[in-house]
């Protein structure tokens, strides 16, 4: 099966919805190594695209990948606006002209992710969102390349994101504000990584009821 970008106005209602939902547990998730403006700056990204959501569902991927990315890079703020401006605008550029059935897919997420990576200086174990996006480009790769059906492939990456997010409660922030904590950032669990984890969540569950809706 193959989406479309005219599931962007659900896309993004549901994580508007998700992000709200979870807004007090992450500030305090925040609060408790970082700076606790996280979810201020994701929800004032997410604000910004909701106006969007209708011109969004008329591009084709990459048009709207684009435009998703520059909004998120100029209205965000802080160090998450740039990493995720950064993963869609790189996904755009990777997936011009393309049909965008999991295989390719894969690959353009995974170009995304790699941006991340250098323009953050930052890999997996430095407890980031990156200790989510990575599994989940794995994850992505590894279902396509076992042709896994599209319930299955949804389900690995769920599990993929909450073993990732949850993988960062044990680490020693390196980056950012939590990394002047050293060993005191150990024991809790990065608000970035928890809210890419929510967000992916969130899609895997938009488009599993979608593909489950008879057309």
């Amino acid at each position: 099966m193959q989406f479309t970008p005219a599931l962007l106005p659900s896309l993004i209602q549901a994580i508007a919805e998700t992000i709200e939902k979870n807004a007090e547990e992450v500030t305090a998730l925040d609060q408790a190594i970082g700076d606790g403006d996280h979810v201020i700056n994701l929800q004032r990204g997410i604000q910004a695209l909701r106006p969007q959501s209708a011109e969004l569902g008329q591009l084709d991927w990459a048009a709207a990948w684009q435009k998703i990315g520059m909004t998120l890079m100029s209205t965000m703020g802080g160090a998450s606006g740039s990493l995720y401006g950064t993963l869609f605008i790189t996904m755009s550029k990777a997936g011009r002209e393309r049909a965008l059935k999991l295989p390719a897919f894969a690959e353009v997420f995974s170009q995304g992710v790699t941006a991340v990576k250098q323009r953050g200086k930052a890999d997996a174990g430095e407890k980031t969102m990156l200790d989510v996006l990575i599994p989940v480009a794995e994850s992505l790769k590894q279902a396509a390349a076992d042709s896994a059906a599209l319930p299955e492939a949804l389900k690995k990456i769920t599990e993929a994101a909450i073993a990732g997010m949850e993988s960062t409660r044990d680490m020693v922030a390196t980056k950012g504000r939590a990394s002047f904590l050293g060993e005191r950032s150990r024991g809790h669990i990065d608000a970035g990584a928890k809210t890419a984890q929510l967000i992916i969540c969130t899609i895997a569950d938009v488009l599993a009821g979608h593909s489950a809706t008879p057309s």
